[in-house]
């Protein structure tokens, strides 16, 4: 971030380049309360200093360049702050006082409050530029109706941080992707250069026998603590055999040596596998240990699916968890849709302990295990997706609704009762018209907000479907 202010006023207003500092050093605070890395340049007051500002975020490589306006200040000597690290914008215009006390103000005392003056200035700057920037206007010192000061400003401000932070989660993110995608899902097919040049995010081409070898290797006590962890995040349904369980705990261990070996981030994974063979094996036990890594922030989605994964990622950096979920049915009785998948299943954002249940049948897939059944927890959640144009460019999908209170399907498949405020039909035509995967990354919380601003910072397109007010 940057404050800007004019060099000419701090010799004819004393007191007053000191107190504009003041008050950006209270936004600084702010910002970094909010979990961002934050890179400052101090204020900014003559077109040397703006050279140096944007000299100096390029080389931090910023994702995001807040502008606090804290008084006039002329647009050339903002312009070149932005300019060398053509990242979007986020001029704030926050101004101190609620009211001027207007019979007795000095020119002084407006100049400290005079932050709305050049905005529209910046704004026409940044706009002929071809600078993307967003402004968030209100109070410095903001109330709200619980009398705190986190009014509805600064909790813009917040969304736009916590929103920079998922983008630099996912450009820096390392992408496993294990084995192959299911067999003629094309929706789900990636271009993996794709993902590195309109992400710069990586992506890690992983063998199975990557995994066998990390499976193969597992020390009694690895083994011992995570079927221990196992059973004390999940209730064990008493058809559970301890074999199948021991695996699978097992291949939890193998996962997890997978995951620091290669750095990885998220992961992507699908086997078929062959006539009881160890990759088939394998395969059929992955659900447990990558639903516990799921909910360690490492989203793991099964079916070879890239694109849902980086859904994902983007949901639990924003402090919404992001479980791998498909559309199941339309319940047109209760009017909601039921949605999950046979695992993984993200299952810190259940209001209850999930279920392990052994299958000897994995519908459409090959060999069996144990699998993951929940719910997600009871109140608003988002559902995202990530697809791609016809010209290849990847989009987002979202939709705000409600997780409903329910019976499930007993199954071992993640599954969950949710209402978009549309009839489930009318939902579904809405969402599919916009061309989207049949799998997303389920969250809690209402995120269409910081979502539209991911999708700033992206640079890509964001579809809202259902009743979500338009941005």
């Amino acid at each position: 971030m940057f404050g800007i202010g004019l060099e000419a006023y701090w010799g004819q207003f004393e007191g007053l380049q000191q107190r504009l500092q003041g008050y950006q050093a209270i936004v600084e605070d702010r910002l970094a309360g909010f979990g961002v890395d934050l890179v400052s340049a101090g204020m900014v007051d003559t077109t040397a200093r703006a050279r140096a500002a944007g000299e100096l975020f390029s080389r931090e490589s910023v994702d995001l360049i807040v502008c606090y306006v804290a008084t006039y200040a002329t647009s050339s000597q903002v312009l070149p702050v932005v300019q060398q690290r053509r990242v979007p914008v986020l001029v704030l215009n926050l101004q101190p006082s609620a009211q001027l006390d207007y019979p007795n103000v000095d020119t002084g005392e407006w100049l400290a409050n005079c932050c709305a003056c050049c905005v529209p200035e910046l704004s026409c700057a940044f706009a002929r530029a071809d600078i993307d920037f967003n402004v968030v206007s209100g109070q410095l010192f903001e109330p709200n109706s619980l009398g705190s000061d986190q009014g509805p400003a600064w909790s813009r401000i917040q969304d736009w941080c916590v929103a920079a932070i998922a983008v630099r989660a996912v450009r820096s993110a390392r992408f496993g992707f294990l084995g192959h995608t299911y067999p003629g899902m094309l929706d789900m097919y990636s271009d993996f250069t794709m993902v590195h040049g309109q992400l710069g995010a990586h992506v890690e081409v992983l063998e199975m026998c990557d995994l066998k070898a990390r499976v193969d290797v597992v020390t009694d006590a690895e083994l011992t603590a995570k079927i221990d962890l196992v059973q004390k995040v999940f209730d064990i349904h008493p058809g559970v055999e301890d074999g199948p369980l021991s695996w699978a705990a097992r291949v939890a261990c193998g996962l997890d040596r997978l995951v620091a070996d290669f750095e990885l981030n998220g992961l992507a994974y699908y086997y078929r596998g062959l006539d009881g063979n160890e990759y088939e094996q394998l395969g059929a036990s992955l659900i447990v240990g990558n639903s516990l890594l799921t909910a360690r922030g490492i989203p793991c989605a099964g079916e070879g699916d890239l694109k849902t994964c980086i859904a994902m990622l983007l949901m639990d950096a924003l402090e919404a968890g992001g479980s791998y979920t498909e559309f199941y049915a339309m319940d047109f009785v209760d009017e909601f849709l039921l949605m999950g998948h046979d695992g993984p299943g993200h299952v810190a954002i259940s209001d209850s302990r999930p279920q392990l249940r052994q299958l000897d049948l994995f519908h459409g897939k090959r060999g069996a295990g144990v699998s993951v059944e929940f719910k997600v927890r009871n109140g608003p959640i988002t559902i995202l997706g990530v697809t791609q144009t016809p010209e290849g460019i990847l989009k987002l999908v979202a939709a705000e609704g409600d997780s409903l209170p329910g019976p499930i399907m007993a199954i071992g498949n993640t599954n969950s009762r949710l209402q978009f405020g549309l009839g489930p039909a009318d939902f579904m035509d809405s969402w599919c018209a916009h061309g989207p995967t049949h799998h997303v990354a389920l969250g809690v919380g209402r995120q269409l907000g910081r979502l539209r601003k991911v999708a700033r910072l992206l640079d890509l397109d964001l579809a809202v479907t259902g009743n979500a007010a338009p941005a």
